[in-house]
């Protein structure tokens, strides 16, 4: 009796076991996808920093006049960003004093410039962090 009764509450615990182990899997799985979902254009805007046209003398002594778009990862990164927008123009300007005019030839360097700014930035970064950094304009010269 006693084995019987030892037996009917380990499969008990072994189904309840399995059945939240299954919802667990499914709820995680279905949060998952709805984050992983890209922000509306309306969001994007809302979490966006203008960084005004910057002019700048190139390490190959050309110039280049830049400007960007920094998407954060929402309102209290772009507080943030906002009032770090010195830093932030000091940084591109450091970052494009060691560049030559060579390095922006094609699309691939103004999105290398562009990674490697949203890293500089993001170390800077404390209550938020940045998603992408766009080059709205760029003009070499």
């Amino acid at each position: 009796m006693k084995n019987k009764l030892l037996v009917i509450m380990v499969i008990i615990l072994s189904t309840i076991t399995l059945v939240g182990t299954t919802a667990f899997v499914i709820l995680t799985k279905v949060t998952a996808s709805e984050s992983q979902k890209e922000p509306s254009i309306d969001q994007v805007l809302k979490a966006t920093v203008e960084i005004p046209e910057i002019t700048t003398k190139l390490l190959s002594d050309d110039y280049i006049r830049i400007s960007f778009n920094i998407q954060t990862d929402g309102k209290k990164g772009k507080e943030e960003l906002e009032k770090r927008q010195f830093q932030v123009s000091n940084l591109i300007i450091k970052e494009l004093s060691n560049m030559t005019s060579e390095e922006f030839k094609g699309e691939e360097g103004i999105v290398n410039l562009e990674n490697r700014l949203k890293d500089r930035i993001n170390e800077l970064m404390q209550d938020g962090t940045i998603i992408k950094v766009y080059a709205t304009s760029f003009l070499p010269q």
